[in-house]
């Protein structure tokens, strides 16, 4: 009975641990930075640049990795996409236009779909016999 109660609980939980630390990086790395920069000739840039969105990515290049080779698939999917979206959203839901909902919906796919990718890297590296 008890090893039927653990085993969705051990499923679950890297999902859970890569959704925490998908919003720890974003915090880390995004969520300091909320002001846009106005250059001389009245364009506006920002908030972010690339080398925080870089290390975002590079962040969490690690724990999806070590999880896709642990065949943890669906956690190494849903976890990053979940926290990259959730804290997209909480971040930006301030904006009164409404616009940022499409930015979200663009994190959440983007995220979905490098961590596909990765996880599809990483087990078919994983999978290949050595010599």
């Amino acid at each position: 009975m008890r090893e039927r109660l653990t085993r969705p609980v051990a499923h679950l939980l890297p999902t859970l641990v890569l959704a925490g630390v998908s919003l720890a990086a974003w915090a880390a790395w995004l969520g300091w930075d909320q002001h846009r920069d106005v250059h001389p000739d009245g364009s506006t840039t920002g908030p972010y640049e690339a080398w925080q969105v870089i290390g975002l990515v590079l962040t969490l290049l690690v724990p999806v990795c070590w999880t896709a080779s642990r065949h943890h698939l669906a956690g190494t999917v849903l976890g990053p996409t979940v926290g990259l979206t959730l804290a997209a959203y909480s971040d930006w839901s301030d904006d009164s236009s409404g616009l940022f909902v499409i930015g979200v919906g663009l994190v959440m796919i983007g995220s979905l779909v490098t961590t596909l990718i990765v996880s599809a890297v990483v087990t078919s590296m994983r999978q290949r016999p050595r010599r």
